[in-house]
């Protein structure tokens, strides 16, 4: 595990507490503190001392004499991010207090998930936890929601869908914006009077029929405010752009077009943003290019392109549909490393030997053509028969080469080498997850006809390890230059030693152990516990809750390295015409090749917070769209019975996840006949209170449908 990583979990661990110590104090001196913080070692107080240092200088706590210290305040007001629970009361999250601050119902003074609140509290506790009263909303995270409207003589409401929305929104009918009774709406808050139950607002968008298939998709990416479409002046900006090959640009870059190149990727894609080439040195080593479609070249700054993109920061993947970053005439013409076309490229050229160790490396801007274009299959089809031949329908360049066995040894060499790379990674301390994507066949009305799983095979790991290696290798040539120079990285903090723990208590339940004591086992610990699961009935869940243990991976200039892969320095470079990030890193890795000093540290601080977030909203409308084609696939199949794992306890009942479809729905307690049920916590079960028979997170149990609600994006099943 990383130093940096270390220090960085231990150093927000420890000011955290800090603060909660003095909050409850008058003031206290160093000793005092590192005495209640049960830090008694000599060099472990020297991070207290680091600790109390920064939260003074960053005007959180002051010295009122030498070596005494306590929280600078004023009247006891602080501000948080509000997290509203469906029955009204919420919890506050803030720097100031290591553990969340409870708000009554009663004092919540309408603030909603997510908003920036300013809050008072009594320095005492109330059943084990602090207590608070919200004084004023600072900022609302959001006012747009999306709803079905209902319709009266003189006014309307808009009933949100979203559940963290706890009261339907007021709107004239002049502000209704023609919407008729029962359609999905997109409403925007424009008050909320501090005495009234309800906000008032107005209809932004008429986004179609509830239930209609189009207006379902178009109401997920709406709700997490996401586009589903491009505006005309955008799209006619887009389309005006020079997307010619031309001589005069070709003489800036370096010249790759002879040297053997194709791409690897799912067989419906549509746009191909990285494509490898690969040689023999005379010497007996590899040269592997890794081939990144230019994107910066024609998306300049300061353009209502860039803008837009920027914007946008990804390109969104629904289960019916990609919402792209970039215009079509970018996204897959211009930009896509497309079979037998000469390309604008950005590459990272390694030479490497049979042992995979790196000898030279080259960044800059190339031009490419690619020989031929596989899907994964096609690729995979060629590791598992290595003495095959290239399948019928793979279209070679016929001007290189006269026969396929070029391209075939190619791909068998850097499948072989990938291998070399994956394990190193893997003896480093990298985590393998390798969770089954969930996938549908979709008729022509996009009806689900069947649900399949997305595995990763060798093929996708081979493109997998050059990416990395390009991105890992990009992050390693700025990060260690000196002076620092500004990046993009894609930092991943260690896991949460609490959800460690929880998984720990629910893989016991399926006589599976983790080694929590060590931090230097922990990668080991869970690789093996993953290797256990593989095919029994608790791996998606196991899965699911490991990835859930994870810190979540974002954006920074701050480097602290990547847990999840064990790198010290990584960035994202490989994927421009999906992510905004890898923009930014081609631009900023070209102008530092250029001899630039370091770009600006605030801008793209800021570049990378909102990048994370909409990453954050693009995975959650993906999840959602899965969800609901989930449910939808379910409404056909209410007279089958599916085997399924428990896979969560509450007091209300029990989830279980269908095997063969990956389908989660909910079995309400009310619906458990013969007996009745309460809830273990302890044990993750129900139990019948008479005849004590027992339902146990990762018991196997027969279902049906009971009910699949589209609207509501909720199944309910009963016990068969």
């Amino acid at each position: 595990m990383p130093k940096k990583q270390k220090k960085s979990n231990a150093f927000k661990k420890h000011s955290s507490r800090i603060l909660s110590i003095l909050n409850t104090s008058s003031s206290l001196n160093h000793k005092q503190i590192s005495m209640k913080l049960g830090v008694h070692n000599p060099r472990k107080r020297e991070e207290v001392m680091e600790c109390l240092h920064y939260l003074m200088i960053s005007n959180q706590i002051e010295e009122t004499k030498r070596g005494v210290y306590k929280v600078k305040k004023k009247d006891k007001y602080y501000s948080g991010v509000f997290d509203l629970s469906s029955r009204g009361s919420g919890y506050i999250i803030s720097d100031v207090f290591e553990e969340d601050v409870f708000i009554p119902s009663n004092k919540t003074m309408g603030a909603l998930s997510g908003d920036e609140v300013e809050f008072y509290t009594l320095n005492r506790k109330k059943r084990g936890r602090f207590e608070g009263e919200i004084t004023q909303i600072i900022k609302r995270s959001k006012t747009d929601y999306v709803g079905v409207i209902q319709i009266n003589k003189n006014f309307a409401f808009v009933v949100p869908g979203n559940k963290k929305m706890p009261v339907d929104i007021y709107v004239p009918l002049k502000k209704i914006k023609n919407a008729k009774e029962g359609q999905k709406v997109l409403v925007k808050i424009v008050e909320w009077p501090s005495k009234a139950e309800c906000p008032t607002g107005k209809v932004i968008e008429v986004l179609g029929d509830a239930g209609d298939h189009q207006t379902e998709i178009h109401a997920i990416l709406a709700a997490y405010g996401l586009p589903y479409k491009f505006e005309k002046e955008i799209e006619d900006f887009a389309n005006a752009l020079d997307t010619s090959i031309t001589k005069e640009e070709i003489k800036k870059r370096r010249d790759m077009r002879q040297t053997l190149t194709f791409t690897i990727d799912p067989k419906d894609a549509k746009d191909f943003d990285d494509a490898l080439s690969f040689q023999v040195l005379k010497n007996g080593n590899y040269e592997i290019g890794i081939h990144i479609a230019d994107v910066s070249h024609y998306l300049k700054e300061g353009t209502i392109l860039d803008d837009e993109a920027y914007e946008r920061a990804t390109s969104v993947y629904l289960v019916d549909r990609v919402v792209p970053m970039l215009p079509e005439v970018l996204s897959n013409n211009a930009c896509s490393l497309r079979p037998h076309e000469e390309k604008y490229t950005f590459s990272a050229v390694f030479e490497l030997n049979q042992k995979t160790e790196l000898i030279n490396q080259w960044f800059g801007r190339t031009v490419t053509y690619s020989d031929a274009r596989f899907s994964y299959e096609e690729a995979q089809h060629i590791i598992e028969k290595q003495d095959a031949t290239i399948p019928e329908n793979i279209a070679l360049n016929k001007k290189k080469y006269t026969t396929s066995k070029q391209i075939k040894d190619a791909v068998l060499k850097l499948d072989e080498l990938a291998k070399i790379l994956r394990s190193e990674r893997m003896n480093n301390g990298a985590i393998s997850f390798d969770k089954k994507e969930v996938k549908f066949n979709l008729s022509s009305t996009n009806e689900p006809l069947n649900v399949y799983f997305k595995t990763s095979k060798d093929a996708n790991k081979l493109i997998e390890e050059f990416m990395l290696l390009a991105n890992k290798k990009v992050a390693e040539f700025i990060g260690k230059q000196s002076p620092k120079k500004t990046f993009i990285y894609r930092i991943h903090d260690v896991p949460d030693q609490q959800k460690l723990e929880s998984l720990q208590r629910v893989v016991s339940q399926f006589g599976h152990q983790l080694t929590l004591k060590d931090p230097n086992q922990i990668s080991a610990s869970l690789n093996k516990l993953l290797g256990n699961v593989v095919g029994k009935k608790e791996q998606n869940l196991v899965d699911t809750l490991a990835i859930r243990c994870m810190s979540k991976a974002e954006y920074s200039i701050s480097n602290i390295g990547h847990y999840g892969l064990s790198f010290d320095y990584y960035s994202h470079f490989t994927s421009p015409i999906r992510r905004y990030p890898d923009v930014m890193a081609h631009r900023l890795l070209q102008y530092y090749l250029d001899g630039n000093k370091s770009a600006s540290s605030d801008v793209y601080e800021e570049k990378c917070k909102h990048s994370s977030v909409m990453e954050n909203l693009a995975t959650k409308a993906e999840r959602e769209s899965i969800k609901y084609m989930q449910i939808k696939y379910m409404q056909n199949q209410k007279d089958t019975s599916f085997l399924g794992v428990i896979s969560g306890v509450t007091e209300w009942g029990m989830y279980v996840e269908i095997i063969e479809n990956k389908c989660e729905g909910m079995v309400r307690i009310r619906d458990i006949s013969g007996d009745y049920y309460t809830f273990d916590q302890e044990n993750y079960a129900l139990v019948g209170e008479r005849t004590k028979n027992k339902y146990q997170l990762g018991d196997q149990v027969q279902v049906k449908v009971k009910k699949a609600d589209l609207l509501k994006r909720h199944l309910d099943f009963i016990l068969t």
